[in-house]
């Protein structure tokens, strides 16, 4: 891909990211993301914090009520004395109280910071656990501007003196995917990982026009082992074509081609590979609102298994 080529020249300790913002709403999943941000900020990285407060909407049409003045202060008081409990071991740099539509509120905070990655925690609750992403973090993973990192209700809090010493890259060749090819090589030479990319076909192939309801079982069988074969063979190819000829990478990436849902398949590799870090792109619906409420969607099932941060870029 031609996207990975401007990333030949990054030096292998170059900052990935500059500016990071994260959102919290006071919750421990939250806690865990503000946590994860300051073990990833470099030390010339602006980190932001911002907290969206539920503005009544009897008070929205005026300009500037004293009932939100008065709101507004409170929940800087407590937006500080949530981050002076966790005792970080760098300063942030700028907290944010914003109101209104929550993922859109964050979106806008984005912009004033000038974001380059946005950092959230989500919790599981509810039916399903289909609230393990919820309308609003998943919204974000669609809407955000920049590359958004989750801290799943299963994932653990980044180490800085560990950092990612494996980062698994999950593919499917969309736009997303094409967007974050260039995250991951930057994120992999920055922290000497290991890098492994990875992409899952179907586990059956689309039904074949050339098998006949009359033809003999083992010629359909033959069909979708050959199927199978010319596929892993295409998709070994397209990964190695991910990357340029020179990685800069101190170890040689992985390329692994599986058959089993998409899903499935990425949590499986990460947990066999002991991946501390999960890229993959988060491709556009027609309505990011409408996708928030699909709890089958695969960034969905990961961000809601993973033991690991996962890096999401939408297409």
């Amino acid at each position: 891909m031609v996207v990975a080529e401007k990333f030949q020249e990054i030096p292998k300790q170059a900052a990935v990211f500059h500016n990071i913002l994260v959102a919290t709403d006071f919750s421990e999943a939250s806690r865990r993301a503000v946590c994860s941000a300051l073990a990833l900020a470099e030390k010339d990285s602006h980190l932001s914090v911002v907290h969206v407060v539920h503005a009544d909407w009897r008070y929205e049409m005026l300009e500037s009520p004293p009932e939100i003045n008065l709101e507004r202060r409170d929940e800087q008081k407590r937006l500080d004395a949530f981050l002076n409990d966790l005792h970080p071991t760098r300063q942030v740099c700028e907290t944010l109280i914003k109101s209104g539509p929550v993922a859109h509120a964050v979106v806008s905070a984005i912009a004033d910071t000038a974001a380059d990655l946005l950092v959230i925690g989500t919790r599981g609750r509810g039916g399903l656990s289909k609230l393990a992403l919820g309308s609003v973090a998943e919204e974000l993973l669609r809407i955000a501007p920049c590359p958004v990192m989750t801290i799943g209700p299963k994932g653990e809090t980044a180490k800085p003196e560990v950092g990612f010493q494996t980062i698994l890259f999950a593919t499917d060749f969309g736009k997303g995917s094409e967007k974050a090819v260039p995250l991951a090589l930057a994120l992999a030479r920055t922290h000497r990982a290991k890098l492994i990319l990875l992409h899952m076909l179907a586990p059956m192939p689309a039904p074949s026009t050339s098998l006949s309801a009359y033809a003999p079982a083992a010629t359909g069988a033959d069909e979708v082992q050959e199927w199978e074969r010319s596929s892993r063979k295409r998709c070994l190819r397209e990964l190695r074509d991910c990357l340029p000829a020179e990685t800069g990478l101190e170890q040689e990436p992985e390329y692994i081609v599986g058959t089993d849902f998409l899903a499935e398949g990425i949590m499986m590799a990460a947990e066999s590979r002991k991946a501390d870090l999960i890229i993959m792109g988060a491709n556009h619906t027609g309505s990011p609102r409408m996708a928030a409420h699909i709890p089958w969607t695969a960034v969905h099932e990961v961000v809601r298994n993973a033991r690991c941060p996962v890096l999401t870029v939408a297409g």
